[in-house]
């Protein structure tokens, strides 16, 4: 009996203990198959996710290139400017750490975390909330940095114009890429977030002045509190760009046209430099940077006097008695006059059943070209005109660069318009009448321009009459200092222009300013000739007796006013186009401007060859 119960007693041992084993077998496997999952399975996952509880990459913006003005003159720098970020991983609660965050800002929680569920992401991705923080919110931050987990202020490079609305349209703005943009392989190494040029210089060479993005490792703890730096690759500088500007002349532009409506262009004849793009009125690069309103940008967009607009480029008017040279040259090389040519001016010509009128009431009397150019006579330009015909006088003025874009570094540059029976037939439908050809004679009827255009042909003549593409690029240098491309003078053409018809016509054009009957004997210097051709260009087409009264009633119909001129009158080194939007006359309101600026650049020293 009691070899029985021990022989029991034994198997039900050897049973339990069997099912003991058993059981730490099985646990041991399922250890060992958590185990080979997380470490073999999802082993690099987790690693990835260990580490970055840890390990951080902090990106580096890189700071952008300066602008200068020829003479070595910032006008564009970087400043640092403190954004606010908040890193969703590490604020936990979420909910409260942006409470907290809200009071210490002056910003509504609701409107944080509108920002964090718009723009939600990765959980370790940081969430810009704020930018371009004051002096106290920084302090409050820093402040309270450890009730703020996961709340981060990094410094980044801000452009900053110091001179702003000085020379805006030309150099341009910064504004955030859009996706479009960012998707469309134009901007390498760009992110979002990143500023991009968007207009002027800043755009045309967003390549050189970009850089490239830099980044840093580091580690952080449990709060996401940075404790050391590991790794540093430092971000690259973008190059610097020297213009071809006049800084000196550019901002006494802006100040000859402020509370105007035009623009003032000035050029080297010697080799097509933009020395002064002023257009009026302008705008506040900051803004853009800094960031506006809806309001703001609605003012800007909807304003009559069009502040976006670049009118030394975009702008086009009739040319008025600007264009009296082009027609001055034609008929001179087409041999329909020579410098002896009289015609009779009683004030008007009758030509069918129209009567088209000269400025002058009374008229000029016998007029020779170099009179009528000096003296702006109508009638004389209406008969060399009609002896012409409008397809002859097409070919001139395209010839000399009108119709046709200048090729200046600069987007969205029009084309002004030559009209001819061609172009009217095509554009139209109709043909082409003989007194059109009358008012294109004197720069009205379908004729357009620009008024760098008009700087190219004055600039032109000063010079010879070649024809240089208008240049703004001095040099690029990298930050060392380093020349990486250099502007580079360009032949672009000639005027279609003999010595003797040259000689002619820059005579007309000194007698306009140096002699008692010239258009624009009162802009005349002490001590420097210039040489140049006042306009008016009239807006609206009205009778001869009601031109007055409405002009009064209704400013916008009053006529632009025009002045192309270069200084000194032989071996010129600056030549100018100005125009004021409703200036009425070219030689009251237009010739001033450009006799201050060329005033200014040759008293301020800068005679000197470039």
């Amino acid at each position: 009996m009691s070899t029985y119960l021990k022989t029991v007693d034994s198997e039900w041992y050897k049973q339990r203990l069997v099912g003991i084993m058993v059981c730490v077998l099985a646990v041991f496997l399922v250890l060992f198959a958590r185990l080979f999952y997380l470490q073999v399975l999802e082993g690099e996952e987790l690693r990835r996710l260990s580490e970055n509880n840890c390990i951080r990459l902090q990106d580096i913006d890189p700071p952008r290139g300066l602008i200068f003005d020829r003479g070595g003159r910032l006008l564009v720098d970087n400043r640092p400017a403190y954004n606010l970020s908040i890193v969703l991983r590490d604020a936990k609660p979420v909910a409260q750490t942006v409470k907290k965050l809200s009071r210490y800002i002056g910003v509504p929680a609701a409107e944080l975390m509108a920002i964090v569920r718009k723009k939600h992401g990765s959980q370790y991705k940081p969430v810009l909330l704020s930018q371009d923080l004051d002096r106290d919110i920084l302090a409050a931050i820093e402040v309270h940095q450890y009730d703020l987990p996961g709340v981060v202020v990094n410094v980044k490079p801000r452009r900053y114009y110091i001179e702003s609305n000085n020379a805006a349209h030309m150099i341009g703005y910064l504004s955030e890429i859009n996706g479009s943009e960012l998707r469309s392989g134009r901007y390498p190494g760009t992110r979002s977030g990143d500023f991009i040029g968007k207009f002027g210089v800043e755009k045309t060479y967003e390549q050189y002045l970009r850089g490239t993005h830099g980044g840093c490792q580091v580690e952080v703890d449990a709060r996401g509190q940075v404790v050391r730096q590991l790794k540093t690759v430092y971000a690259r500088p973008g190059h610097n760009l020297y213009l071809t500007i006049d800084q000196q002349l550019q901002t006494k532009a802006e100040a000859l046209l402020a509370g105007k409506a035009g623009a003032a262009v000035a050029m080297d004849p010697a080799n097509g430099d933009i020395l002064a793009m002023a257009s009026s009125p302008s705008f506040d690069q900051n803004a853009f940077v800094d960031g506006m309103s809806h309001q703001q940008w609605q003012f800007l967009a909807n304003n009559a006097y069009r502040p976006m607009e670049n009118k030394a480029i975009q702008a086009e008017y009739p040319p008025a008695s600007t264009y009296k040279i082009i027609t001055a040259i034609a008929a001179l090389e087409e041999g329909v006059i020579d410098a002896t040519t009289t015609f009779y001016c009683p004030g008007y010509l009758q030509y069918g059943d129209r009567v088209f009128r000269c400025w002058k009431k009374h008229g000029h009397g016998n007029m020779k070209v170099v009179d009528a150019i000096a003296q702006s006579c109508d009638v004389f330009f209406y008969q060399a005109g009609q002896k012409l015909g409008i397809d002859r006088l097409a070919w001139y003025a395209s010839a000399c660069g009108l119709g046709a874009a200048t090729g200046v570094d600069l987007d969205h540059e029009a084309k002004g318009l030559v009209p001819s029976t061609i172009w009217k037939r095509r554009r139209l439908g109709k043909p082409w009448h003989s007194g059109e050809t009358l008012s294109v004679a004197i720069g009205q009827g379908y004729n357009l321009v620009t008024p760098l255009q008009m700087l190219g042909v004055i600039a032109a003549v000063a010079d010879g009459g070649t024809r240089y593409r208008p240049r703004i690029l001095k040099t690029i240098e990298t930050a060392q200092g380093e020349t990486v491309l250099n502007g580079e003078r360009e032949v672009i053409g000639k005027l279609p222009i003999s010595a003797e018809t040259l000689a002619i016509v820059r005579k007309g054009l000194w007698e306009a300013v140096n002699t008692p009957r010239g258009t624009a004997f009162r802009s005349r210097l002490a001590g420097i000739e210039i040489s140049g051709k006042t306009g008016t260009a009239q807006v609206v087409s009205m009778a001869a007796d009601d031109t007055e009264t409405k002009k009064e009633q209704l400013p916008s119909h009053k006529d632009h006013a025009w002045f192309v001129a270069f200084a000194p009158s032989e071996k010129a080194r600056i030549a100018v186009s100005v125009i004021l939007e409703h200036g009425e006359h070219g030689a009251s309101a237009a010739a001033p401007i450009a006799k201050e600026m060329i005033r200014t650049y040759l008293e301020g020293g800068r005679l000197k060859a470039n």
